[in-house]
């Protein structure tokens, strides 16, 4: 389905980058969540991209109240009021969150060349669109690159001024990529794993025994179906293309949907709610393009010590009874 709005186009305030629209479609995904949709699609209004996916989920037929909640969230792309194409991937049938995202972003990338994909949890400040723009051009055909991430999860520490570094890993709350990066390695079933398992191969992708150890468990895991998930498949996949990410060096995407609603960030913890920050225009680029593994030991270093803390806390509160 495709429509376009005419809603009139209005006056922004702020600083200069707040004012700049998006030149980049924008792909949001989204299910039952209708709070985190409109904080997220309030974000992206002032974007005001001249295209707009909107992907939907349909409800459980075996939890009849979630239909409502799924309606709610559809109607909210009547809310759109900037000039804008709209186009809609309403499903008729559920799909778990690995088929229904991967296929989504599949969809997204079927009829574009590039763009800013974000789910209905990911909620992204103003400056996320300006970053994205601008690396998207930059980086359109440099195939060493996987995405862009606006994620950073290192908590303030900053090795240098650069506006941002590259990275082994697919951030993707929140990120901009390729349709030639996307369909040339996306693998949803990730049939390559057990090859890359036996051989061993993981240790040549991270100097880190702990990254090791966190990504093969989490990569057998996912290859079982243990875990219902399209994202760490995305990660493998440019593992195994040879190519990196662009994190920035600051965080310009919050997770607002932690919680009972989620499908797998259900339990709150130290990466739920992280303040967003302004990135600072123009931009500063690195020095050579290559992975950072100094921020990528210190940023899964800091993961493993952030789930002692909180196993810490819990034990703590039980403990006194709060």
């Amino acid at each position: 389905m495709i429509w376009k709005s005419s809603g009139k186009q209005g006056l922004h305030h702020g600083p200069i980058e707040m004012r700049k629209f998006t030149n980049s479609p924008v792909l949001l995904i989204t299910y039952k969540r209708i709070d985190t949709t409109r904080k997220v699609l309030d974000a992206i209004r002032k974007a005001r991209p001249q295209k707009l996916y909107f992907a939907s989920n349909a409800a459980r037929p075996d939890i009849p109240e979630e239909l409502h909640k799924v309606e709610a969230v559809r109607s909210l792309i009547k809310t759109v009021d900037w000039p804008c194409e709209i186009h809609t991937l309403f499903r008729s049938n559920h799909l778990s969150a690995k088929y229904s995202i991967s296929s989504a972003i599949d969809w997204f990338f079927q009829q574009e060349e590039e763009g800013i994909i974000l789910e209905d949890d990911c909620l992204p400040h103003a400056s996320f669109f300006q970053f994205c723009d601008e690396l998207l051009v930059r980086y359109r055909n440099d195939q060493r690159i996987s995405m862009i991430s606006g994620d950073n999860f290192q908590f303030g520490y900053k090795l240098n001024n650069d506006s941002y570094y590259f990275s082994n890993f697919n951030h993707v709350w929140g990120w901009a990529s390729w349709r030639n990066r996307w369909q040339s390695d996306y693998d949803v079933e990730m049939q390559f794993w057990p090859l890359i398992r036996d051989e061993g191969k993981i240790k040549d992708w991270y100097g880190s025994n702990i990254i090791q150890d966190i990504f093969s468990d989490i990569f057998q895991k996912v290859y079982e179906g243990k875990i219902d998930t399209w994202d760490y498949q995305w990660n493998f996949c440019s593992r195994l293309s040879g190519r990196i990410a662009i994190m920035p060096n600051v965080n310009l995407i919050s997770n607002i949907g932690f919680g009972p609603e989620a499908t797998n960030t259900i339990e709150k913890n130290l990466m739920a709610n992280i303040d967003i920050d302004f990135m600072d225009f123009p931009l500063k680029h690195p020095i050579g393009i290559f992975a950072s593994t100094a921020l990528d030991s210190r940023m899964y270093s800091g993961h493993k010590q952030n789930k002692l803390i909180l196993r810490i806390k819990a034990l703590v509160r039980k403990l006194i009874g709060k």
